[in-house]
């Protein structure tokens, strides 16, 4: 009662079981090659997002130095760029609002304080990175103003 070309066309009418495991299953692998490239770009970003930051606090520490003759030590901190230092050295034109809009010390990309040293005549700004700890390589790796 079928002709030929019904027979053909309801053989053909959907994927088996087995169509439908192979195709998902090349999908997951895609994906999961897909997902780890856009997770290590993600990270690269973060590693370069904190060297531009660094390189702004740094910007805004130099102009801290042309109005006040001194950088902050490190126990004033980067704070000393949102709020005037108070006893030790006195800074006659520290800028109104300070050096930092916001009024805050932005932490870096991984949440994290910067770490910040200085004897008042020189510094270092320091991402301690993904770990969050000295040391380490790739996105672990320390980035140091000093080496930007």
């Amino acid at each position: 009662m079928f002709s030929n070309a019904q027979k053909v066309l309801k053989s053909q009418a959907g994927m088996s079981l087995i169509e439908i495991l192979i195709a998902l299953t090349l999908l997951a692998l895609a994906g999961t090659f897909v997902g780890g490239k856009v997770f290590e770009q993600l990270q690269e970003g973060k590693v370069s997002s904190a060297r531009i930051q660094i390189k702004s606090i740094a910007d805004r520490l130099k102009e801290f130095r042309r109005d006040c003759n001194y950088l902050p030590t490190t126990d004033m901190g980067l704070d000393a760029l949102v709020n005037k230092p108070e006893g030790g050295r006195e800074c006659k034109r520290y800028a109104p609002g300070g050096y930092i809009e916001g009024g805050k010390v932005p932490m870096d990309p991984w949440d994290s304080e910067f770490v910040y040293e200085s004897d008042g005549k020189t510094f270092n700004i320091v991402s301690l990175g993904a770990d969050n700890a000295e040391g380490g390589e790739g996105t672990d790796a320390d980035i140091n103003y000093k080496d930007l």
